[in-house]
């Protein structure tokens, strides 16, 4: 049984435990915040973009972003470089490894802590910084440029990325996209055009992989910024439970604590009256 001396310790150290918590707790939501407002996005440049697909007739053209078969498949880990964020970094590195052992996909990771995850499981990798939320546009279009690469030098196939998805503050879920062969069904209009009637300077060719480009990256910007506020979510979440777990650990010291207080209220009373009963 603790002293009482050692619970009162206790249970001033949980109080400064709690308060820290809370103050980081705070830190993330105001992170968060901040984040989603300063999400930059591209939504009418990249409307046109897509619109210029309408225009292109895909059963024509043979290139090697829209025809992988035969090449490795290839899977992208989001994770972080920070702790805090409970079990969202070992899902989605669950799934990956779950890719890499179904298809022999070649496997890329973004972040320190899926990296840890991997060497564990003795498997290879390629592997990138973690996201910055002031280098996260760089970040995606260098990620960009090294897929575009890989692709078009044969070494890599069909892309997924696998990547925790912000539903809330609160909630978050780990989200599988595939990004490679470009699907570009969704973009088809009633009212499409037929190459034949466009003028063009370049082949169709070198206008697919530009545009495919251009969109490769919008996507993967976008992908990182929604994964940094699945982090803040996952750490606000993570402390919340924190904070729940201390307060009950310090309910319990505190029974404790005067339990035991008053155990030796009454034994310390039992003597003296017994001591004035002994010498009257």
């Amino acid at each position: 049984m603790k002293l009482l001396s050692q619970i009162k310790k206790d249970l001033e150290f949980n109080q400064a435990l709690f308060n820290l918590i809370e103050v980081i707790k705070e830190i993330s939501l105001s992170q968060y915040h901040v984040l989603e407002k300063q999400k930059r996005e591209f939504g009418d440049l990249f409307d046109c973009l897509k619109n210029i697909f309408t225009m292109i007739s895909l059963s024509e053209i043979k290139h090697p972003l829209l025809d992988i078969q035969g090449q490795q498949a290839g899977v992208i880990a989001v994770t972080t470089d920070t702790g805090l964020v409970g079990g969202l970094n070992l899902s989605v590195i669950n799934l990956a490894l779950k890719e890499v052992e179904e298809n022999k996909a070649k496997l890329i990771i973004i972040g320190e802590k899926g990296k840890f995850y991997a060497q564990d499981a003795q498997v290879s990798f390629v592997a990138f910084a973690g996201i910055k939320d002031d280098e996260c546009l760089k970040q995606a279009l260098e990620l960009r440029d090294y897929i575009i690469k890989e692709e078009l030098e044969l070494r890599l196939g069909q892309l997924k990325i696998i990547y925790p998805y912000p539903i809330s503050i609160v909630a978050q879920r780990v989200e599988t996209l595939q990004l490679l062969p470009f699907v570009l069904t969704e973009f088809k209009t009633k009212e499409a055009f037929s190459y034949k009637e466009l003028i063009l300077e370049s082949s169709l060719e070198d206008v697919l992989e530009y545009l495919i480009y251009l969109l490769l990256g919008n996507k993967l910007y976008e992908i990182f910024t929604l994964s940094r506020l699945a982090e803040l979510s996952a750490r606000f979440m993570h402390l919340e439970e924190s904070k729940t777990k201390i307060e009950q650990l310090n309910r319990q010291l505190r029974l404790q604590y005067h339990r035991q207080r008053h155990e030796l209220i009454d034994r310390t009373m039992r003597e003296l009256f017994g001591a004035r009963l002994v010498f009257g």
